[in-house]
């Protein structure tokens, strides 16, 4: 069973840093996409950030500037830089991988469970 486990979610104050990590269970075949979907009360879930297998990135013009995606291979591991951080990022934070787990399974995108990040004003 494949699982991705997030973590370095929390609480800090407007303005400040939090990097959050985001790692497979155990080493696939082969990985493509993954990247960041937030979700906070009341609202429907949206992406923030994308990465695919060959370092291409993709940002939602809500964090461009303030937020870096970036991706260790070796580790099967994304991560999410979050700079000048706002109360409006207060939000749940989901990642996701597209995985093939072997040669002949499809690719299937699979999620974490959701970290939460809380920015206070």
């Amino acid at each position: 069973q494949v699982q991705l486990e997030e973590s370095g979610g929390g609480l800090v104050q407007a303005g400040g840093s939090l990097r959050l990590s985001c790692a497979t269970s155990r080493d696939m075949f082969s990985i493509g996409a993954m990247g960041w979907y937030r979700q906070a009360p009341g609202k429907q879930r949206e992406l923030v950030a994308a990465i695919t297998s060959d370092d291409s990135t993709n940002y939602a013009d809500f964090v461009k500037g303030r937020f870096t995606i970036s991706r260790d291979n070796a580790k099967n591991t994304v991560y999410l830089q979050m700079n000048s951080l706002k109360p409006e990022d207060t939000a749940n934070y989901y990642c996701y991988a597209d995985i093939k787990v072997h040669l002949l399974a499809p690719r299937d995108r699979y999620w974490g469970q959701g970290t939460q990040v809380t920015v206070s004003s």
